[in-house]
């Protein structure tokens, strides 16, 4: 039998290298824990997230109001023309309205007010002419260049978290604050 060579190794060298016992790899076991590992945090940790973000009215309410107050801002703008946000503390609605709606489109828009979820309220309304308004129906001016008076709405939910959303007349964006801030006319 004739073998053959090449370098300095021979053909069954070649065919059959040894192993190398220096390369290393992650056991079955280790692999299992970490699996484990992380199965359990999401486990523990979808839950309490899905919660905060899908369950939570409060926050919630905040971001439809945020988005009713960007989208009357859009639309004052590009009908050119004045419109009002309206809350009515008492019952925890609030609708729009253009500044030319007749009494008819007055009297539809306010039947087709949203309704805040059961356990969050509006406790006041404070704008820079007004005041603070806590009790009736109140509302916030949105020019036809887009512009609202200063405002701040506060929410409460029944759990006692409050919010405070203050308009900005120039700039087209909602602070949200996750506590109460009063406001005062200087």
């Amino acid at each position: 039998m004739k073998t053959s060579t090449i370098g300095n190794l021979s053909e069954a060298q070649v065919c059959h290298p040894k192993p190398n016992l220096k390369i290393r790899g992650y056991t079955l076991i280790e692999l299992t824990v970490v699996i484990l590992l992380i199965g359990l945090t999401v486990v523990l940790t979808v839950p309490k997230f899905r919660y905060s973000l899908l369950t939570d009215d409060l926050k919630s309410s905040v971001r439809r109001m945020i988005g009713t107050i960007r989208t009357l801002r859009n639309e004052a703008v590009r009908e050119r023309q004045a419109f009002m946000l309206h809350f009515d503390l008492e019952t925890n609605r609030l609708w729009v309205e253009s500044a030319k709606a007749s009494d008819e489109e007055l009297a539809e828009a306010q039947s087709n007010s949203f309704q805040l979820p059961e356990g969050v309220r509006i406790m006041d309304v404070w704008s820079w002419g007004r005041g603070k308004e806590t009790s009736g129906e109140t509302a916030i001016r949105f020019t036809e260049k887009g512009y609202v008076e200063p405002s701040v709405i506060h929410l409460k939910a029944m759990d006692g978290r409050e919010f405070t959303l203050i308009l900005s007349p120039f700039l087209g964006k909602v602070e949200v604050l996750e506590e109460y801030v009063d406001f005062v006319e200087l």
